[in-house]
């Protein structure tokens, strides 16, 4: 049994004050790219049918949505520890949903044919863990997809991007869900987190073979994934 610490806990009343209006903050946020980056994943995911496919950090489902989208033979399992963003994902169609710890998984070592995550890393209190528990739950031979954001780099665009994730999306937070402090944090923890290649560097640490990448949105956003060896 794990048990979450004060990171996790804040984190998840974050995410549980914010849930109703999640969906709307994406696309507001992102102009509506961040449906294209879910598909992208999916697409890049190499679906086969009959594809058991783990969506960690699924909050409201829309990566798991992607997934039956661009391959409906796969079977979905939406996992996240949040079960008021899991109930957004409910009336989606898109498979079994399951209370989760990324963390501390409650599933079977080798057990799914692709795993895919959508925003979920740079918010674990631990990601060696994290990308440790990815890797047992694989196949060998799994594909795993990571979308998330990541550090901005420094380029003449970058007062801008500075300026839009400091200003614009707090503001955005509070006129939309009323809640500024969370709005302040999702940018923060951007800015926080690593870089694509530093990213790309801890999953081959952590024994993924073929890592890449692609940078997203100006570089703010990125999709990583791999092999498990």
């Amino acid at each position: 049994m794990s048990f979450p610490d004060s990171h996790t806990t804040r984190i998840s009343a974050l995410f549980t004050r914010i849930a109703r209006r999640y969906d709307r903050m994406n696309r507001l946020m992102t102009f509506g790219q961040d449906l294209r980056w879910r598909r992208l994943a999916a697409r890049q995911a190499g679906l086969q049918p009959g594809d058991l496919v783990l969506d960690l950090g699924a909050g409201t489902g829309d990566l798991s949505l992607a997934v039956k989208q661009v391959q409906p033979g796969a079977h979905v399992i939406s996992a996240d520890f949040n079960p008021v963003m899991l109930a957004g994902a409910q009336g989606k169609g898109i498979g079994q949903l399951v209370s989760a710890d990324a963390l501390a998984l409650p599933f079977k070592a080798h057990q799914f044919d692709v795993l895919v995550s959508g925003f979920l890393v740079r918010n674990v209190s631990d990601l060696d863990l994290a990308l440790a528990e990815m890797f047992r739950a694989l196949k060998p031979g799994g594909r795993l997809l990571i979308l998330d954001t990541t550090r901005p780099r420094r380029n003449i665009l970058l007062p801008l991007i500075r300026f839009y994730l400091r200003v614009i999306i707090p503001l955005l937070g509070s006129l939309v869900t009323g809640d500024r402090e969370a709005y302040c944090y999702l940018p923060s923890s951007t800015e926080g987190f690593l870089s694509a290649e530093e990213l790309a560097e801890e999953l081959r640490i952590a024994g993924f073979n073929g890592v890449r990448y692609q940078r997203l949105m100006f570089g703010t956003v990125a999709l990583h994934w791999g092999l498990r060896a």
